[in-house]
């Protein structure tokens, strides 16, 4: 395949990022920094700062925080206990995880919002064991469960497949060596999935500290998380600048988060280059 067949293969993706990603990205630069006049102004970036945008900021970072948290803490026992399985069950494990995100996302919250509510399936079943009913829903807890739900297989595929790329007779050599289970774990099944576990952290982090919709529905919109602000400043306030400030604001944070990953990324590939060039000269000069 020649260049010219490549380019027109990928031109369809080409222009599906300038239109969706480039085009509305450069839309919200400009409406951040320039105010209702079409001045420049860098007081939408520093909005941020406000007290009730710091306030739904930081709230949101605890969300993503605890919801990250709580994704790794659930993911690693269910892949150790899926990857003992034998592969046709694994596989149908995996599709039983999966099989809900085929289901529309608002759904999904609206199922919990009824699971969650003062008379529903919860409470309903407490009250039928005797049990003193909860109240959950539009709380704190209740936005909790439902972004851990929302994110949790995010976490859980990146783990499993680093694990499942562990070959057994590692394992088992650890074993015979006198390794028991947990120490089998902490010294070469959680380090070997450290790459997984950076990605499902990306992948969770992020969206569950933009995310809006969760706070709306379980919620019952009395907690506000930096998606909600921004969401009233385009929709109801129109105030499409202080909005892409906001936006702006957040999406630096996400980058610097990010930068610290790839970072460290980085400078684990040099040391490894340099580890194998190290290696390599010796037996050059030998055989020089």
């Amino acid at each position: 395949m020649n260049r010219r067949n490549r380019e027109l293969l990928a031109s369809p993706y080409f222009i599906w990022s300038v239109g969706f990603t480039v085009i509305p990205l450069i839309v919200i630069l400009r409406y951040a920094f320039t105010n209702a006049g079409g001045a420049f102004t860098f007081e939408n970036i520093l909005a941020i700062g406000d007290s009730i945008n710091r306030k739904a900021f930081l709230f949101s970072l605890e969300i993503a925080l605890i919801c990250t948290l709580l994704c790794i803490l659930l993911a690693y026992p269910l892949v150790m206990v899926v990857r003992r399985l034998h592969i046709s069950r694994r596989a149908f494990m995996l599709f039983f995880l999966i099989l809900p995100m085929w289901m529309n996302f608002i759904l999904r919250l609206l199922a919990w919002q009824m699971i969650l509510s003062s008379n529903g399936i919860l409470n309903f079943a407490l009250q039928a064991l005797g049990l003193k009913p909860l109240e959950v829903a539009n709380t704190w807890t209740a936005v909790i469960i439902g972004v851990v739900y929302d994110y949790f297989p995010f976490m859980m595929l990146p783990i499993f497949n680093a694990i499942a790329d562990i070959p057994e007779d590692v394992i088992e050599a650890a074993k015979d060596l006198g390794a028991g289970p947990l120490t089998v774990f902490t010294r070469i099944i959680f380090p070997l999935s450290i790459p997984g576990l950076k990605s499902g952290i990306t992948i969770v982090f992020v969206p569950s500290m933009t995310s809006f919709v969760v706070a709306d529905i379980l919620g019952g919109g009395k907690l506000q998380l930096i998606g909600n602000i921004i969401e009233q400043e385009f929709t109801r306030s129109s105030n499409w600048n202080l909005g892409s400030g906001l936006s702006v604001a957040l999406m630096v944070f996400v980058f610097i988060s990010m930068a610290f990953t790839i970072k460290d990324d980085v400078v684990k590939e040099e040391s490894e280059l340099a580890r194998v060039e190290g290696t390599e000269k010796p037996g050059r000069r030998k055989a020089a």
